[in-house]
């Protein structure tokens, strides 16, 4: 772990000169009487159709297709699963609303991370990295990558579970393939992520179209209200607060757009503007998809399927009945790239400030994509898929997200009061932040009270990050041997991965004033100059 200390020293030390490429060794570089090498630089190539894609598509993974069935256990009935659902993405927009604000406001790319930082300092945002670098995304993106390899090689074994073997040689295969893919060029990683969006939202599409169908034929028994209200089991306030984080652990990922601020075209504008799109619409897609499943299930039949979507399929489509569990491996490969793509920028950033090792904040020279953060989560993803039990991880894993969101948004209140004269591009009202910690709070309490065992280790892995913080960040003054290692192995992996520092590129806060005197003091700077 690397200090801020040794971050300066490897720059000077571990950064060699033979590393820096001739323009013309560089396709597409761009030349000037002035310039001879072309910038190596985070590219900005995320327009607004990608960004909506890159929410929407980590949003939609697999568990819209696999299994709704956790809201309706604690729910009790139809009706009040359908409410919780509609609930649950009107708190997700609450949540990217105050997202979209510290976004703008705050416009570098780590998202949680970099806020968090930027408000209570560097001990919570280490905090928040160590936990999402070690548990949170490799194994939400571990759980993604398996639910891929078991359903593509659902024909193979039509009659049983797939082997554990094959089923771990496919994601790992695939899981190298899409970091190849990401290393290689953010255009194709983006040109993936929009295809494979646009393909979910048409599977889904097509679900919703033959539920209407259903509804239009007259089989809606289960949504008239008299049945959609009729409790099988009255549900406790614990239960609706887990009810509540099974759909809002569906929901989660909205978010990530913010972890790669830096590489979007126009951020102030296209930021904001693709959570006002992605989020209503997933919130549509998700209850609509919800109903539909009732025009084929009952609420026991969907109850015992750990396969929601293909269950329906069978059902309805007959022939076509393939189609589902394609639609499933399709999803969930857009998953795994979304989520390369965006908690290798988490990483990146957090190598930045001095909390990563420095290598982590190294660049391809050509084509300028973060390698080494791409292998690490990639490698700590494979480690948790073959040593750990993933489907345990992810109940700890809904338990830390949802305590970040909390302290992050705490952070857009706090910022308020500590800077009040910031420029903020998006102000939203307060009483947003606030209706979003009161239910975000009711949340994680009825949480504890329900489940301690699994709230209680969620805490305890994140406090472990905290002698490593002092060990690895804040003691400064660490023996030189130590300092020649870290520089060594910096070195090593340059050589390997082909990266150097980026060069710094003039931040868009200091191109936009944040306030009136900064202005005037801008003008008086050009006339002395």
């Amino acid at each position: 772990m690397a200090g801020n200390n040794q971050l300066q020293n490897t720059s000077k030390s571990s950064q060699p000169q033979n590393l820096t490429v001739p323009s013309q060794q560089v396709p597409n570089s761009t030349t000037s009487p002035e310039s001879t090498t072309e910038k190596v630089t985070l590219k900005k190539e995320i327009g607004l159709i990608s960004a909506c894609a890159i929410i929407i598509g980590n949003i939609i993974g697999s568990g819209i297709f696999i299994s709704p069935k956790g809201v309706l256990e604690h729910t009790g009935s139809v009706g009040l699963a359908l409410i919780i659902w509609v609930l649950g993405g009107g708190i997700s927009a609450l949540g990217s609303l105050c997202y979209a604000e510290l976004g703008v406001t705050i416009p570098k790319s780590g998202g949680d991370y970099s806020y968090v930082t930027e408000v209570f300092g560097g001990l919570a945002g280490f905090l928040l990295l160590w936990s999402a670098v070690l548990i949170m995304y490799p194994t939400s993106l571990a759980v993604i990558t398996l639910t891929f390899s078991n359903y593509v090689l659902q024909p193979v074994f039509p009659e049983c579970v797939p082997p554990y073997d094959a089923s771990r040689v496919l994601s790992i295969v695939c899981l190298l393939l899409l970091t190849w893919v990401n290393s290689s060029s953010v255009r194709w990683a983006t040109r993936i992520q929009d295809i494979f969006t646009a393909g979910k939202l048409l599977a889904l599409g097509l679900i919703i179209v033959v539920g209407f169908m259903q509804i239009f034929k007259g089989n809606y028994e289960e949504l008239k209200p008299s049945n959609a209200f009729n409790f099988w089991m009255v549900p406790s306030v614990g239960q609706l607060a887990l009810a509540f984080l099974q759909a809002s652990f569906a929901f989660s990922g909205w978010n990530f757009l913010n972890y790669v601020t830096e590489e979007m075209v126009e951020p102030r504008r296209n930021l904001p503007r693709a959570i006002f799109v992605s989020i209503p619409l997933v919130t549509f897609v998700y209850t609509f998809t919800n109903i539909a499943y009732f025009t084929a299930m009952s609420p026991q039949e969907l109850m015992s399927s750990n396969a929601v979507a293909v269950t329906f399929g069978e059902k309805l489509l007959g022939y076509f009945s393939w189609i589902m569990p394609v639609s499933v491996a399709l999803s969930t490969f857009g998953g795994i790239n979304g989520y390369l793509f965006t908690s290798s920028r988490l990483c990146f950033s957090g190598a930045r400030e001095g909390h990563l090792p420095s290598l982590l904040a190294m660049i391809h020279f050509k084509y300028c994509t973060p390698v080494p953060a791409l292998l690490v989560c990639c490698g700590a993803t494979i480690i948790i898929m073959l040593v750990g039990d993933t489907y345990t991880l992810i109940n700890y894993v809904s338990f830390i997200n949802y305590l970040c969101y909390g302290v992050t948004i705490m952070g857009l209140i706090v910022l308020r009061l500590k800077k009040p004269k910031m420029f903020r591009p998006i102000k939203v009202n307060l009483l947003i932040p606030v209706t979003y910690l009161i239910f975000w709070a009711f949340l994680l309490i009825f949480s504890f009270y329900s489940e301690p065992v699994v709230c209680g280790v969620g805490l305890v892995i994140i406090l472990t990050g905290v002698p490593v913080f002092f060990l690895g960040v804040y003691w400064k003054n660490k023996p030189k041997c130590i300092d020649r290692f870290i520089e060594s192995m910096t070195y090593c992996g340059q050589k390997v991965c082909y990266v150097v520092y980026p060069q710094p590129d003039l931040p868009e806060e200091d191109i936009l004033p944040h306030n009136e005197n900064q202005v005037t003091n801008n003008e008086k700077s050009l006339k002395t100059q």
